[in-house]
Formats: structure tokens, sequence, C-alpha cells
């Protein structure tokens, strides 16, 4: 069966990306795309205004949308979708906890699938910090995200993923972001940098060093497409789910 699909935020750098995937695949099939700067055709959608995107889930019912656009916006798409009983998958980061709470209140009505990232790559990398703090007990911890110079949240969305990551297994830590002048490291402190330049997809670096030694758990994207491939696979594995609060690596399971 051929999944659904609609795509917001089709005019910027990742809604181009999932367009271009679904055109590769034979299990998806684009409904329609939104942007806020409609008017133009993206991968051979034509790109409608995202002020009709409650009447364009209405017209054209489809299964899923996959949403990568920003914090405001996409709540508003979620609320719709809730409304309209649209699955939902997401990517979009600088949530702050209202708009989480506007997802969970969407995920009580339809199934909401929320993650900072997409990857494959990424969710291997969970693990192996989730492994790696507690068996290197002590050990000082920096987390450095690299990204492109147009990116609007600092830390990566990411980055709070694998700081959280390090909370659960090692207990609530001090984040210190970057650092100035006389800043002794204090103990238990995780050291968080994050770096914008050119048109680099994503770098996620985990350093922990003790004991005359260190170890450095590094990913790199080499292309967005991983996260619109990874997407879309969430977005077909959600399309028939009940209702509910799911996440990526619910789907890689």
């Amino acid at each position: 069966m051929t999944v659904s699909v609609g795509v917001t935020g089709a005019t910027g750098r990742m809604g181009g990306e999932v367009l271009a995937a679904a055109a590769d695949r034979d299990d998806l099939s684009v409904a329609f795309a939104v942007s806020r700067s409609p008017g133009e055709s993206v991968e051979g959608v034509a790109v409608e205004d995202a002020a009709d995107f409650a009447d364009l889930l209405a017209s054209n019912q489809p299964d899923v949308v996959v949403d990568f656009t920003g914090p405001a916006s996409c709540i508003e798409y979620a609320s719709a979708c809730g409304e309209a009983g649209v699955a939902f998958v997401t990517g979009t980061t600088g949530l702050s906890e209202g708009g989480f709470d506007a997802l969970r209140e969407a995920a009580s009505e339809v199934p909401v699938l929320y993650a900072s990232n997409f990857s494959r790559g990424i969710a291997a990398l969970r693990r192996a910090v989730r492994e790696a703090v507690p068996a290197l007990d002590g050990y000082d911890i920096e987390l450095t995200e690299t990204h492109h110079n147009a990116k609007r949240d600092a830390p990566s969305g990411t980055a709070l993923t694998l700081l959280d990551d390090i909370d659960d297994v090692r207990g609530e830590s001090e984040r210190v972001h970057g650092r100035e002048g006389e800043a002794p490291r204090s103990e238990g402190e995780v050291g968080v940098h994050a770096r914008r330049a050119g048109d680099i997809a994503g770098e996620h670096e985990v350093l922990l060093a003790g004991n005359h030694e260190s170890l450095s758990l590094t990913h790199r994207a080499g292309s967005r497409g991983v996260f619109a491939a990874g997407a879309l696979d969430a977005a077909a594995w959600l399309a028939d789910r009940d209702a509910g609060w799911y996440d990526f690596t619910e789907v890689l399971e």
C-alpha cells in the first residue's frame, strides 16, 4: 500500500530533501507540499501556501505529514493534523517545553513521532554513548556539534538529545556552554560547544577523557538526504499506528 504524505517547509533545506527522497520511493506518494513562500515547484511538486494547510489536509486526506520547519509553524501544523486525524512526523528543533506540550496534545488525537535526528548512525551513536559513559565513570565529557552557517538553534536538537542520554546514565550534569577567561572545570560538568560554518550537514562528537586516555565518539552526516530518508521511513511506519507519542528508535527496532 502506498502511503500518502504531506510535506511542510517545502522550499527549505530539509523540505526539498524530503521531496527528493520521496520521488525515489515506491512506497510513498506526495499528496501536497506547502511553504510560507509558495509559488514555485520543488522536485516536480507544486508548492502551495502554508496558510491553506488545513484545507489541503481536508481535500487531499494524506496518511501522514512530514515536518521540518520552525517551532511556531511546527506547532500550528501539529494542531491542524490533530484536528484532521492525520499522523504527524517532525524533526523540527528548537522547541520550547510549551512546544513539546503542544505536540503531546496532538498525540492524544493522532500518532505523533518526534526525533531530533532521523539518522540511523546517530541512533547507533546514542547507544554507544549510553554504554561508554557508565563504563568510563568519572571521565570528563565534552560535546561538540557543527552545522551549516544558517542553522538558527544552538546547541542542536541532536546535541541536546545526547546530553539527555548522558544525564540518564550518569545523573544530571551541569552544562557549560563554551569557556572564556578563567574557567576551571568543575567535577561532573559537561562542556558543550556549537560551531557554525559553511554548508556542513551535521557533525557530533562526544569526547570522554581521564586516566591518561581519551575516547572520541563521532558521527558525520555527508548529506541532509540521510535525515530525509529516515523521516520518510518514520512516516511509512507511523501511518497506521494508534494515536500516541512515538520515537525514531521504535522505527529502527
